[in-house]
């Protein structure tokens, strides 16, 4: 008599290839999907007999999903120009977290939360490598990334400053001439100096370098530093022959530490200031100093590390995307929201920094589009269909087979 069971487990194996062929079909455009494919394997057979030769003659039972294969190429991608998307260009997963779970995920999508961390699109936050001062420490283990706009960068104070500028020659003795410096202080206060030069003699100019009172809990602008310049009869500077050094701004208002700079009076062997028969005018100031800053924007490079850019023109090290590998990635197991999680069979993971250890690089202001193509779904489609039309069709023989069983009687 005819044994339903096996065209029954074709229809039940083929029903699950058309589900999985679906799935693959409706996530064409998820973020960083991979498509999967059911394999099939022959269940037991009964052995009911034996050929002359000694062959066993056997019947087999039908079929069944044996296993469902995740295809983890890479998909193309897409740039976008968001600075929160990242794609990963070879193997490798981002190491998310929710709830002290940790989880696994190949889409990039990611977002900044209010509080400034890097999450995933349903919430996850995205862990990397912290910068302390700038540099990676993989030693602290994983943690959030913190990208928010409270990000400082803290301030340095000055401790050189230079000014290229020429003394009018024409000037008449007592005659002066004044131009501003702004200095920074050891919290990223700005203090804005005035450097005064009158002219006391031919080819020679006395000099004071003065703050505003306000500064220094004065009522009147305070003289820091005084002193004098010569030049020769060519209008370079021979007087004094070095630097000034140990420039002094103590008892700040604002609380800061004193201010000791360097006033670099000669940069490669010539004088920075001259005196020729032309307009008193600076060609430039400039100082090592700087205020706090905070965060504008942010690149994320091909080895994952994250450079922020902030409003005092400095950029720093934030941090550093994770990438984890598995020695079997098929043993993962799909969590939904684009994520997987460990099992025994995928083994733990692997984690490092991205473009080492096997690990693939990263594209910032991009993200990996899915792997699935549309003409093999619609090729394998028609196949699934054809395998359930077919056991189907066994189902209706073996049917009517047994139906003109059960008429012999008549």
């Amino acid at each position: 008599m005819p044994v339903f069971s096996i065209p029954l487990s074709g229809l039940n194996a083929s029903s699950t290839a058309l589900a999985t062929i679906a799935n693959n079909l409706a996530n064409l455009n998820t973020v960083g999907f991979k498509r999967a494919q059911a394999m099939f394997k022959d269940l037991f057979y009964q052995t009911i007999g034996s050929s002359g030769s000694g062959d066993p003659i056997q019947v087999g039972a039908g079929t069944t999903v044996s296993k469902m294969n995740t295809n983890f190429t890479p998909g193309s991608t897409d740039s976008t120009g968001v600075d929160t998307d990242v794609a990963i260009g070879g193997d490798g997963f981002f190491v998310v977290e929710k709830d002290g779970v940790m989880s696994y995920t190949r889409a990039g999508n990611f977002s900044k939360s209010p509080d400034g961390t890097l999450v995933t699109a349903d919430g996850k936050q995205v862990l990397g490598f912290p910068a302390v001062n700038g540099v990676i420490s993989q030693t602290q283990g994983l943690s959030p990334l913190q990208l928010g706009t409270g990000t400082v960068s803290p301030p340095n104070a000055t401790t050189t400053a230079n000014l290229t500028l020429n003394l009018d020659s024409r000037l008449g003795i007592g005659e002066s001439y004044s131009t501003p410096l702004t200095v920074y202080d050891s919290l990223g206060e700005s203090h804005v100096l005035q450097f005064q030069f009158t002219k006391t003699a031919a080819n020679t100019w006395g000099y004071q370098i003065t703050i505003p009172g306000a500064d220094v809990g004065a009522a009147t602008p305070q003289v820091v530093h005084a002193g004098s310049l010569t030049f020769d009869n060519a209008g370079n500077l021979t007087a004094p022959a070095v630097d000034v050094a140990g420039i002094a701004i103590a008892g700040l208002a604002d609380g800061a530490a004193n201010i000791t700079f360097n006033w670099q009076l000669y940069q490669g062997g010539a004088g920075t200031i001259t005196q020729v028969a032309s307009p008193s005018s600076p060609s430039s100031t400039s100082q090592d100093g700087f205020g706090a800053g905070s965060l504008q924007s942010f690149t994320i490079g091909s080895d994952g590390l994250i450079q922020g850019t902030f409003s005092n023109e400095k950029t720093a090290i934030l941090g550093q995307l994770a990438l984890a590998n598995f020695a079997n990635p098929q043993g993962l197991l799909r969590s939904g929201g684009n994520n997987f999680t460990a099992t025994l069979a995928s083994g733990a993971a692997a984690i490092g920094a991205p473009g080492t250890g096997g690990r693939g690089a990263l594209t910032g202001g991009a993200l990996e589009l899915s792997n699935v193509d549309i003409a093999t779904e619609f090729a394998s489609l028609i196949q699934a269909q054809r395998a359930f039309q077919a056991n189907a069709r066994t189902i209706t023989t073996f049917d009517e087979i047994t139906q003109d069983t059960i008429n012999l009687k008549r």
